[in-house]
């Protein structure tokens, strides 16, 4: 996993393309605060760039440094969750303009996964995470789903966890407003 990581990082500090394991599916990604890369990831995903895409952090101590009012109760939900959550904040900041949906929100998922995990925590910076498929096209549940097309698209695929071949569930997916409104998306 050691080299995985190094070649992922110097990938993502290079504005490249990643297809990485996440806490829910396979994911391509690239640092979510350079918009040349998220560019190139919605050229890939043949996918409107007016369709927002989430990103994953290591912990919630960073969570201020990319939304600027964080409701008590993200906290209280990303905690007492007990499978992935990923939670749509209003008032964005500090990311590419077009990762974000055209209200300024963004969604936002902790990973648990030790690989992406780890990944998060070097690269000290949000990492896109989008499902590994094209537009449209149904999300591989795991590595050898993936269509050769996405493969050729990335700069760089993380061996780790590549023969696992079990069917993840996607994450929940809930929106808090500032005023900390929760409206479940996807549960």
């Amino acid at each position: 996993m050691h080299d995985d990581l190094k070649q992922a990082l110097e990938t993502l500090r290079n504005g490249g393309l990643i297809l990485y394991p996440t806490d829910t599916i396979w994911g391509i990604g690239c640092d979510a605060t350079n918009a040349e890369a998220v560019k190139s990831i919605y050229k890939l995903k043949q996918r409107e760039d007016s369709k927002s895409m989430l990103v994953l952090l290591d912990n919630t101590a960073k969570l201020g440094a990319y939304v600027n009012d964080i409701p008590e109760v993200a906290y209280d939900m990303a905690e007492l969750t007990n499978k992935p959550l990923t939670i749509i904040y209003d008032d964005a900041k500090n990311l590419a303009s077009n990762l974000l949906a055209e209200d300024g929100s963004v969604g936002i998922r902790m990973t648990e996964e030790e690989f992406s995990q780890q990944l998060c925590a070097r690269f000290k910076k949000p990492i896109v995470s989008t499902s590994a498929n094209v537009s449209g096209e149904p999300s591989p549940q795991n590595f050898g789903k993936i269509s050769e097309s996405i493969k050729d698209g990335v700069d760089y695929i993380v061996k780790f966890r590549q023969e696992e071949t079990q069917n993840p569930a996607p994450s929940s997916i809930i929106k808090i407003t500032k005023d900390s409104q929760v409206t479940v998306i996807r549960e």
